[in-house]
């Protein structure tokens, strides 16, 4: 089992984020925290809930104040039965330069293991365009606090094909990263999602499929050379860094959500919570019922939740392209008879590889670069 709990707000909302997030302006920081803890009551096994890893993403939950970041884990701990005996990884998302070392210290006192933070470029230039309110050195520094800090694995995240963006500028900013000696490092492609601002200044097809191509290449050249493992399309690791939390979301594992906005997938059922914090925190408020309605009712919108468990074939669909995305591969037990011939095709022509003892089926870095057609072509 594995918890994801969902704090949404940021300083600026950036132009190219489509992730359920705001501004802080007149929330009662107090109630939301509670209103979380009041969510794990219901939600988590009543007995006690000893996950294997957890994640706290956003948003940009390095904006809570040390004060309250205390609060929600002993209030984790204390009301809702929270035990970290069993804790493999326990991430937090952050922003360079929206944390110092006593803040850091008190993560890795609560028990965070790994800090994930948003530096996207290293180039002043790119930054400005994204929104981003911190400098490439503020980048570079807060990695440092976080190794004074002790935390034990630190990742970045990058992003690639910008609007603008050279080959040159993502070559050093993927340099400039391999010289801090990272944990793990996120590459990403960047996507024009609607409801964006980048989707309305530069439209749906604002991608160079051409540049996309040379940029990953490039990332995988350049971060395999430094001795990190390509394992997932978009992220590399050191060894024995991989990021378990995310490899439980690409293998179909249970978690539970926490948080406006958050999703959450048990024994087969799979829920969002409401995307409104105003409503999210005024549904949790006062007891676990109120007016003699669940509280789950409450902050489950009708139609948000998806019964999987007897739709095989959606499961399949869902975990064979997440499963091509890995490494690993695709494993024989969703390699259905049909398929033997488009496979035999794809080895032949050096897009994929069959593991010699578990059958599974791995893409070749060419493969990759069209796994979204290799997965259509096998549902």
């Amino acid at each position: 089992m594995h918890l994801y709990i969902h704090i949404p707000f940021c300083h600026r909302v950036c132009p190219y984020c489509a992730f359920f997030k705001h501004t802080p302006g007149a929330t009662d920081m107090r109630a939301f925290i509670e209103s979380l803890i009041r969510e794990a009551v219901l939600r988590l096994p009543s007995g006690g809930y000893a996950p294997e890893t957890i994640f706290i993403g956003g948003g940009t939950p390095s904006m809570l104040s040390p004060i309250y970041f205390r609060r929600l884990m002993e209030g984790l701990r204390d009301r809702a039965g929270l035990d970290l005996s069993r804790l493999k990884e326990f991430s937090i998302e952050a922003n360079p330069a929206t944390f110092n070392l006593s803040k850091a210290q008190l993560w890795r006192e609560m028990g965070v293991t790994r800090v994930s933070m948003g530096v996207q470029s290293f180039d002043a230039d790119l930054l400005k365009l994204l929104g981003r309110e911190h400098s490439p050195d503020e980048a570079a520094a807060s990695v440092a606090i976080l190794r004074e800090a002790g935390i034990p694995q630190v990742n970045l995240d990058l992003m690639f094909s910008l609007p603008g963006q050279t080959i040159e500028q993502w070559r050093d900013s993927l340099a400039r990263a391999i010289e801090l000696k990272l944990d793990h490092i996120s590459a990403y492609n960047l996507s024009y999602e609607e409801d964006t601002e980048f989707y309305r200044t530069y439209g749906a097809n604002a991608n160079n499929e051409e540049e996309d191509v040379a940029m990953f290449c490039l990332a995988d050249e350049m971060l395999s050379s430094a001795g990190y493992r390509h394992y997932e399309i978009s992220n590399y690791a050191k060894e024995g860094c991989v990021s378990h939390h995310n490899i439980a979301y690409w293998t179909g594992q249970d978690y539970y959500g926490l948080g406006p906005g958050a999703f959450g997938t048990i024994d087969g059922i799979r829920y969002e919570n409401v995307g409104d914090t105003r409503a999210y925190s005024l549904a949790l408020a006062g007891d676990l019922k109120q007016g003699g309605k669940p509280m789950e009712e409450a902050i489950l919108p009708a139609g948000s939740q998806e019964d999987l468990r007897g739709d095989t074939q959606a499961r399949r669909t869902e975990l064979l392209g997440l499963s091509l995305r890995m490494d690993t591969g695709l494993p024989a037990d969703l390699i259905r008879e049909q398929d033997a011939g488009f496979i035999a095709a794809l080895c032949e022509e050096g897009l994929a590889w069959r593991e010699a003892q578990s059958g599974a089926v791995c893409l070749t870095l060419r493969g990759r670069l069209l796994v979204d057609e290799i997965a259509t072509q096998l549902m």
